[in-house]
């Protein structure tokens, strides 16, 4: 079985669909940090300046970048792996994620992550969370989710996350980037963000974590 959950940045879909593989059993995967990864591979090699992606020189390099995912065993959380080094603290810094919109866009990355996205659903029972689970990797998804919630809110649970890890955040700057990310991510020509024709909204506004996964549990057969 795959389910497929797609929606904006910081609306709740990770935790909502790591906490559904949780309690089903099932392999998840989270393709945001995918190209989150691919994004601190720019920053680190210089591929990326000023929001501009040398995009063919990462095309010359994108075969050298691998990608898993390893249980950590303190957090009892996935964390992410860029050429088998820990990278998930990194990944999720803002500096990532100022970036992370313009390097998602480009269509052999799309390309690239999409191939290597599918595969985990060949083998296993997968929840799969990101921006176009349902309409392109997973078209047939045995269930699809779409999640969202106002700026306001997504910009205050960010920031929430980021004083709890690191001990400083800036709102308005987040609010900032979730606007402009939510634009790039529903303009972009390759595979923009939309709400698949068959997939059930979610709006987490007002939901408690417990709430939203009761909810889409109340859903699933």
């Amino acid at each position: 079985m795959i389910i497929a959950i797609d929606g904006h940045s910081s609306c709740g879909k990770s935790t909502i669909a790591k906490a559904l593989a949780k309690r089903l059993g099932y392999t998840y995967v989270d393709t945001g940090a995918m190209y989150r990864a691919v994004t601190f591979f720019c920053q680190q090699n210089n591929l990326i300046q000023n929001g501009v992606v040398d995009e063919n020189a990462l095309k010359q390099r994108i075969d050298e970048i691998n990608i898993s995912f390893a249980l950590n065993s303190n957090t009892q959380q996935q964390d992410t792996y860029l050429n088998g080094i820990n990278v998930e603290k990194q990944i999720r810094s803002m500096e990532v994620a100022h970036d992370v919109s313009n390097v998602s866009k480009i269509g052999f990355v799309r390309k690239a992550m999409v191939e290597k996205q599918q595969k985990y659903g060949e083998s296993a029972n997968v929840v799969m969370d990101g921006r176009d689970i349902g309409t392109v990797v997973f078209p047939h998804a045995d269930y699809k989710f779409f999640v969202t919630a106002s700026p306001e809110v997504r910009a205050q649970r960010r920031y929430d996350e980021l004083m709890a890890k690191e001990g400083h955040a800036n709102y308005n700057e987040i609010l900032e980037n979730l606007k402009q990310r939510d634009f790039i991510d529903t303009t972009r020509a390759e595979s923009p963000l939309r709400q698949a024709d068959d997939a059930i909204l979610v709006d987490t506004s007002n939901m408690t974590r417990e709430g939203q996964l009761e909810w889409i549990l109340s859903k699933i057969q």
